[in-house]
């Protein structure tokens, strides 16, 4: 199964030809770019139509459980189902640079990004034309909460968001600009200060956590990596990747702040890419797949919280659930949101200047 690496694709469609791509195996991949503004690729298939390959895109955080657990299981799924062979090409990077190299002609027929905000630049790009929203799970594929890493023992005694801000507290978080699980991070410390106090105060507590950050780095991914290699007393991150990462909470630690946000991450077909390759029927059933209870159960065993229904009672025994989880909407929704921390005069540039 052969593997295209996010980079190599987005320098290879900036450069407006692809040819001899590495994959993720090592072996060398041929994929015709046309140029940035109207990517397009064969569809992989013989003459009979028994190979069909789906290009997906992602972010960096899900690489492991799509290309160890779910592609391979969908390609069982789908040849005993169909008798088509399935192959996947697959792009994983920070879910903002993702969505805007899917954007700028990445050719990519499934997007499964970290917020929804990021979906919203495809479909304002003229790539998505469906309602990708109409789904039994709402276009969603999966859930998480933010929450804090800790070294083992909690050595800091961190319990809440303001702990992150006392003085020797070193607090690894990913840059909103690149980043859709930072968006997720910043999101929850202000807005669960705000539910609890006031606008200046959820400010000024986001001022002093940005100051205990030495680097953002580029992606949850990322920013997770620096502190299991031993950087930084607390992490905001997804819980799962915590989970993951920690090996269930036997390296290092979780806290759950008693306010934290839900974390909803979305999916959608790429109508422009899905037509031009010719594999919409097959994009589309991954996706349905996906948001069943097989995918489902894989992701839970990966530490995401279920958004298939009838996992919700699982989900129960598996999962905390805090005093105050909110959501987007409950906070006014990702235009708001956008607007309020991330705008050009937005809180979090402000907050970067007085860094």
């Amino acid at each position: 199964m052969k593997r295209v690496r996010a980079k190599a694709l987005q320098v290879a469609v900036i450069m407006g030809a692809v040819g001899g791509l590495m994959s993720g195996c090592g072996t060398p991949n041929s994929v015709a770019v046309a140029n940035t503004a109207s990517a397009s690729i064969k569809p992989a298939h013989d003459v009979k139509g028994k190979v069909v390959t789906l290009y997906f895109g992602s972010y960096s955080v899900t690489q492991q459980i799509y290309e160890q657990k779910l592609f391979p299981m969908f390609e069982k799924y789908w040849k005993q189902k169909t008798g088509q062979t399935v192959r996947f090409q697959a792009s994983f990077d920070a879910s903002g640079a993702e969505a805007t190299a899917i954007a700028n002609g990445l050719p990519v027929d499934v997007a499964a990004l970290s917020l929804e905000s990021d979906i919203d630049k495809l479909e304002k790009a003229g790539l998505i034309t469906h309602n990708w929203k109409a789904t039994p799970t709402h276009g969603m594929v999966t859930d998480s909460i933010v929450a804090i890493a800790v070294r083992k023992g909690n050595p800091k005694h961190i319990k809440t968001w303001a702990d992150l801000a006392k003085p020797n507290v070193v607090v690894d978080l990913p840059n909103p600009a690149t980043s859709g699980g930072a968006k997720w991070d910043v999101n929850a410390i202000y807005y669960a200060t705000l539910r609890h106090s006031s606008a200046s105060e959820a400010r000024s507590l986001l001022t002093a956590i940005v100051k205990n950050v030495q680097v953002l780095d580029k992606s949850g991914e990322a920013s997770m990596t620096t502190f299991v290699n031993g950087v930084g007393d607390a992490c905001v991150s997804y819980e799962n990747e915590i989970l993951e990462k920690s090996n269930h909470l036997k390296t290092f630690g979780e806290v759950i702040p008693s306010s934290t946000m839900l974390i909803e991450n979305p999916i959608a077909l790429v109508d422009k890419n899905a037509d031009a390759h010719g594999d919409r029927k097959v994009a589309q059933a991954f996706i349905d797949w996906l948001e069943g209870p097989d995918a489902q159960r894989v992701f839970m065993q990966y530490g995401f919280r279920p958004v298939n229904p009838s996992l919700k009672s699982e989900a129960v025994k598996q999962f905390k659930k805090p005093s105050d989880l909110f959501t987007v909407a409950d906070v006014g929704g990702w235009s708001n949101v956008n607007n309020t921390l991330y705008g050009t005069n937005g809180i979090w540039n402000q907050v970067l200047e007085g860094r």
